[in-house]
């Protein structure tokens, strides 16, 4: 048994959640998935602090401007290692940012929501737009994960 198919018998439930996905699919989109992540959250911090000091809850336009650059370098990294799609780039392009749009439009009023939460338990404020980016960003990675698979990348989607 390879590696990461030992690794994912280990986590309980999550062999039976990706039993219908190639495991080699999967963990090439676990490895991009860690990039697109460090990258997304890396740019969604740097513009916070940017725009912390010039905006009031900075963290909403900096969720924004990250979310758009993010998608072109996420969708770069799904088609060429993940799903290994060929031509098609604009009509996957567009799909690809169809899911990260969704996936934006429902996170920015959750982020307000989390972000008042997080100041309101933790008394810190200024950390929680950061812990609370990092919360919807691993809840993205999830739904995004079934977005491309379904849509962005699938071959019957993106017949010409």
């Amino acid at each position: 048994m390879p590696m990461f198919e030992r690794l994912v018998a280990t986590i309980p439930g999550l062999a039976a959640a990706t039993s219908h996905i190639p495991s080699r699919q999967f963990a090439r989109y676990l490895f991009v998935g860690v990039w697109n992540t460090a990258f997304a959250y890396g740019t969604f911090a740097a513009f916070t602090a940017l725009l912390t000091p010039r905006l009031p809850r900075a963290y909403l336009p900096a969720a924004l401007l990250s979310g758009l650059l993010n998608i072109t370098v996420s969708f770069l990294g799904y088609k060429w290692f993940v799903f290994r799609t060929k031509g098609n780039y604009l009509k996957e392009w567009l799909r690809c940012f169809m899911v990260y749009s969704s996936s934006l439009i429902l996170s920015l009023p959750l982020l307000q929501i989390l972000v008042a939460g997080i100041r309101r338990v933790t008394n810190n404020d200024p950390s929680a737009p950061y812990i609370a980016g990092a919360l919807m960003t691993a809840a993205g990675v999830i739904y995004s994960f079934f977005g491309h698979k379904k849509f962005s990348f699938n071959a019957r989607t993106n017949r010409s």
